[in-house]
């Protein structure tokens, strides 16, 4: 594997920084304050092109995977938060149409939900469905036409900002507990659908939404992928966008570093910079090398993930690193800065609740263990 970035992808992640600099940053702030996003963000990013997703022919197809990956580190550097509402309409509900939208779905909607005009999320955890994602409940009762959606989806991010969502149910409730599920794609405007906007505490500004359907309309050709498999389906979609997400942790634990790092260089205490204290200055090495090791697992799951193989226990193994790498550096990072830590207003303050959320999205860092260890024992059978 070749470590190098290669020019045009450098290129690229120096546009998405000029980008980030002129288009958001002197409004970052107040976003964060409000708790909200405006629905412009998103137009803005695809605007950009930077959601990693083609429409072309009336088909999606994705950009590189280390390219997206790139951006999104970048993207978590700044804003936490901001990055997860963009990877969670790019890498889970658009995601979701790329790898099972028929011709037609991605026909309607692909253009506009590549330029960010319409919002996309992914509905699939419940209250008792979360990390057991075949416990999902919400029920799809066939109708003349399509099918009638009855339940609720628990978090959903993105849920109160987005127009098209993709959703599991239960289609076949008497079939094999992996069977029962299958997959819709839901015009969130229809008639008996009820948002609630979460009050959460990390990855602010985005949104957290729970989601209820009532006797909710999908017509046939709203089907996503094939009846009874919506249960491979999500979790085809999660394997992926563990990638990007291992990148936004990485991108969270970068942040809080690289402001750490400025204020043990500056701030001195007993007369000199806290980070000539011998003790600080081999923390600081021993998270330089942490970070260091979850980007280059995360460059091998991208790598993975672009040759076609199986990518499941590389691209676990790179969230798990990364959230690791996060968790432990967001925590050190604050602890540093002391009490100004705990002031909203302040750079650090996001970081260690964002690195916390970042082991949430996609699978606990329980469920990477098992999932790294299921897919080791596999290769080593071979």
């Amino acid at each position: 594997m070749d470590f190098l970035i290669p020019p045009d992808l450098k290129e690229e992640v120096d546009r998405f920084r000029r980008f980030l600099k002129n288009s958001f940053a002197a409004e970052l702030a107040a976003w964060h304050r409000s708790g909200k996003l405006p629905k412009a963000f998103y137009a803005e990013l695809g605007r950009g092109g930077w959601y990693g997703t083609v429409f072309a022919d009336g088909r999606l197809s994705r950009k590189p995977a280390l390219r997206e990956a790139l951006i999104a580190e970048e993207f978590a550097k700044v804003s936490p938060g901001a990055a997860i509402a963009a990877l969670a309409h790019a890498d889970l509900g658009l995601m979701g149409l790329t790898l099972f939208g028929s011709d037609f779905l991605q026909n309607r909607y692909g253009e506009k939900t590549v330029r960010g005009e319409t919002v996309m999320c992914l509905g699939n955890t419940e209250r008792q469905a979360g990390s057991d994602a075949a416990a999902v409940a919400m029920r799809a009762e066939p109708a003349p036409g399509g099918w009638w959606l009855s339940g609720a989806k628990a978090y959903v991010t993105n849920g109160a900002a987005a127009d098209l969502a993709v959703v599991t149910a239960v289609t076949d409730a008497a079939a094999a507990r992996n069977s029962r599920h299958s997959m819709f794609l839901v015009d969130l405007g229809c008639e008996g659908v009820r948002r609630t906007r979460l009050n959460k505490q990390a990855w602010i500004p985005s949104d957290l939404s729970r989601l209820e359907f009532e006797r909710v309309f999908v017509a046939e050709d709203h089907l996503m992928g094939e009846r009874g498999r919506g249960l491979a389906q999500v979790l085809t979609i999660f394997t992926h966008s563990r990638v990007p997400i291992a990148a936004l942790a990485l991108g969270t634990a970068s942040g809080a570093f690289e402001l750490a790092l400025e204020r043990a260089s500056r701030r001195t205490i007993f007369g000199r910079p806290i980070a000539q204290f011998q003790a600080k200055a081999f923390e600081i090495a021993d998270l330089h090398a942490r970070i260091e090791a979850a980007r280059l697992m995360v460059w091998r799951a991208c790598a993975a993930m672009e040759s076609g193989e199986d990518f499941r226990l590389e691209a676990s193994a790179a969230k798990y690193l990364a959230v690791e790498a996060a968790r432990t550096t967001a925590a050190w990072a604050a602890d540093l800065f002391g009490a100004a830590s705990v002031i909203g207003d302040h750079p650090i303050h996001k970081y260690p609740l964002d690195a916390w959320a970042a082991s949430l999205g996609e699978g606990t860092q329980d469920v990477q263990k098992l999932i790294i260890f299921r897919e080791l024992m596999k290769r080593v059978a071979e």
